[in-house]
């Protein structure tokens, strides 16, 4: 069964404890911790030594398993402490967009070889480092995720795989997945209104609301048998009133349930 979660980043609003509690109350198998500098830090990384216990204790309390972080940055002095810290609470993904700008080949290798030594740290700890395609990124379509598979060749290397940003590169996200599947080992799920550039308002990312055909790219992961987290990942509601976050979580995981039910997946 394919594990559903939401990343905490939807309640940036609102104190963890309150996050998991919602997330647990509209369905959800687990969760993943927001820790994205300057957007919401539900496990801050400058202190994670100080934050990891009860981070731990709340969620083994609410019975909300978390599996992954969303570090965001190709930042190596806060990806060194988000593999220690998921190394200390069981949290084995680590996700991250690769930064640089498009069509940059001093930015392609910048992030190239940074990639390459966070991915040998990840290993040598049991981690995995995982990286999207991103809009505006130098990882933004198939094509540049391909040719990162091609050059960082370890266990330790995964896709994150998020329909949206495929979605506004101009490409057909279930057609995509299909071609890089072999190496997810995250999904970031939402739905997009429009082709950017961003993904539009919070209720326009929540599943079934957008443009993307999410029925499709569902039965790509569970006729590959992908067994990694699916995490609904909402940007933009941190003003949001609680009950919004709450019915955005509860309409989105109906939908994805519904969906990954009628292909075999839950």
């Amino acid at each position: 069964m394919i594990h559903l979660g939401v990343n905490t980043v939807l309640f940036a609003g609102f104190d963890l404890r309150t996050a998991l509690k919602h997330i647990r109350w509209a369905g959800f198998d687990g969760a993943e911790i927001s820790a994205i500098q300057g957007v919401c830090e539900h496990l801050v990384l400058d202190n994670w030594k100080r934050d990891a216990p009860s981070v731990k204790a709340i969620a083994r309390d609410l019975d909300v398993p978390l599996t992954a972080i969303e570090v965001g940055e190709l930042n190596e002095e806060r990806l060194l402490k988000a593999f220690d810290a998921g190394a200390e609470m069981g949290i084995r993904i680590i996700n991250i967009s690769a930064g640089g700008t498009p069509d940059s080949a001093e930015d392609w290798r910048r992030s190239m070889e940074a990639l390459a030594r966070m991915t040998d740290k990840a290993e040598e700890l049991g981690m995995v480092l995982c990286v999207k395609a991103r809009v505006g990124s130098v990882i933004h379509n198939t094509e540049t995720t391909l040719q990162a598979m091609a050059e960082i060749d370890s266990p330790a290397f995964g896709i994150d795989m998020d329909p949206s940003h495929i979605h506004r590169a101009g490409e057909e996200p279930k057609a995509a997945l299909k071609q890089v599947i072999t190496k997810v080992r995250h999904v970031h799920i939402r739905d997009c209104k429009g082709e950017g550039p961003g993904p539009g308002r919070p209720e326009e990312q929540a599943c079934g609301r957008g443009d993307v055909e999410l029925f499709g790219y569902s039965k790509v992961l569970v006729e590959a048998d992908y067994s990694g987290p699916v995490n609904l990942e909402i940007m933009g509601a941190r003003d949001y009133d609680l009950s919004r976050c709450a019915i955005i979580a509860a309409e989105s995981h109906g939908y994805l349930n519904a969906c990954l039910g009628l292909c075999g997946g839950r």
